[in-house]
């Protein structure tokens, strides 16, 4: 009997085929604006991150460690916005919530390892800078191009790693309780809060991970800052100054940014009168920030926009010919 009522439990326990994205709002007036709205993030997300690519494929005066690194950032804003934006759209548009198991694991997989990769590529362009100010002589010589692959490489790879650890210890969790996510897409730890499993493995896995690789990260990213500010300070030209500081305080709005919203999704308890404060940094994450860096580089760069106007004129030209 006892067995029975065990394997009772168990199906019961893994009875939840789908779930429900609660999303940010139930009235429709509410759904509907914040459908335009964010399909206007999106659609300019695409298109700004989109445009940055381009222009270092096609243009040579971009191509540089700098620029190098700029573009895997922006194919990874589009990728990472591209795995929560759809889908919650929509949801808006349609009323829809309901997402399949499969779906919303696999959701949390690419969203992760994105995220991931993205923390990693912010530290190896801040090694990048701090090469290029510290060591301007040496720079091509230590910053190749066989480095510059090599990293990038390594950041694609560590942040697939460090998901699919994450992912594989999720797969032991069971959902029973509630089928209903209080939020727009499925992540880490509202998995982990809806569980009927015990999720203590999961909760120390997401601190050991977060510490080792999250503290490292941070150090990483910082501490080139430390010297690159000494260095900047020895500099007498008050142009050279500007100009170093304009190099930098980009890289470091996008990090701030990046940094806050993740640091306090996945270190801070989703309590229940947390939700809409997790909500809102959830949107500013997985929406706002793949807008904000293309926008902050971009209107703060000579070069992207020197090169904007070069394809800009080059295009008229082919234009013209035909």
């Amino acid at each position: 009997m006892e067995q029975r009522h065990k394997k009772n439990n168990m199906r019961n326990m893994t009875e939840i085929s789908s779930l429900t994205l609660v999303g940010l709002s139930d009235h429709p007036l509410t759904m509907n604006a914040l459908f335009v709205l964010f399909l206007l993030i999106y659609l300019m997300t695409l298109i700004t991150n989109l445009l940055i690519f381009f222009l270092f494929l096609t243009d040579y005066h971009l191509h540089n460690p700098m620029y190098f690194f700029l573009a895997n950032l922006a194919f990874l804003d589009v990728s990472y916005s591209s795995v929560t934006a759809p889908k919650m759209l929509f949801g808006l548009v349609t009323k829809g919530r309901s997402i399949s198991m499969p779906a919303c694991i696999a959701q949390v997989f690419f969203y992760i390892s994105f995220v991931q990769s993205e923390l990693f590529l912010l530290s190896a362009m801040s090694y990048d800078r701090y090469i290029a100010i510290c060591h301007p002589l040496h720079y091509k010589l230590i910053m190749s191009w066989r480095v510059c692959t090599r990293m990038a490489s390594l950041v694609w790879v560590a942040g697939c790693s460090v998901s699919l650890v994450h992912t594989l210890f999720l797969l032991r969790l069971s959902f029973c309780r509630t089928s209903s996510i209080h939020n727009f897409f499925c992540d880490l730890p509202h998995l982990i809060q809806i569980s009927c499993t015990d999720p203590f493995i999961n909760i120390v896995v997401i601190f050991l991970v977060g510490g080792s690789f999250g503290l490292g990260i941070i150090f990483m990213t910082f501490l080139p800052y430390v010297y690159i500010l000494s260095t900047i300070l020895t500099i007498r030209s008050k142009t050279g100054k500007m100009k170093a500081f304009s190099t930098c305080t980009s890289h470091i709005m996008v990090v701030s940014v990046f940094y806050g919203s993740i640091l306090f999704i996945y270190f801070v308890l989703t309590s229940s009168n947390m939700f809409n404060l997790n909500k809102l940094f959830s949107v500013i994450s997985a929406l706002i920030n793949p807008l904000l860096n293309p926008l902050i580089y971009s209107l703060r760069n000579k070069d992207l926009m020197e090169a904007l106007m070069r394809s800009y004129y080059h295009l008229k030209l082919i234009k013209v010919s035909f």
